[in-house]
């Protein structure tokens, strides 16, 4: 699938809506339409990355930005404290399916480790 058909990439430009909870230039961030915690968040890059493992160092100013924003989207939604898991499956046995780099921000219960 190619940056033109991926759904993260249409929601990111807007032609699928989403209930964005942010967006910058380099970013949007919104409510998983299929969540597994109380709070899940997906943080995608504009810029279609198919996985974590197709990242090159070019990438770093995005990757950077992705975690502080999950770090950001957490503070402000007062859920810090209590704590969050965020996480990047990368390909097929990592349980992606959407191959579109994107971070989970999971928060609202307590969550075990390891998780599966």
């Amino acid at each position: 699938m190619g940056a033109k058909d991926c759904i993260f990439c249409k929601i990111a430009d807007g032609s699928i809506p989403s209930s964005r909870v942010f967006e910058d230039s380099t970013l949007v961030a919104f409510n998983d339409l299929n969540p597994q915690a109380p709070t899940h968040i997906l943080i995608v890059p504009r810029e279609h990355i198919d996985s974590l493992d197709k990242a090159a160092e070019s990438h770093t100013a995005i990757l950077g930005h992705l975690l502080l924003t999950a770090a950001d989207i957490a503070r402000a939604k007062g859920f810090s404290n209590n704590g969050y898991r965020v996480v990047v499956n990368t390909n097929g046995d990592g349980g992606q399916t959407v191959f579109h780099l994107h971070v989970h921000l999971l928060a609202g219960r307590p969550f075990i480790f390891p998780p599966g």
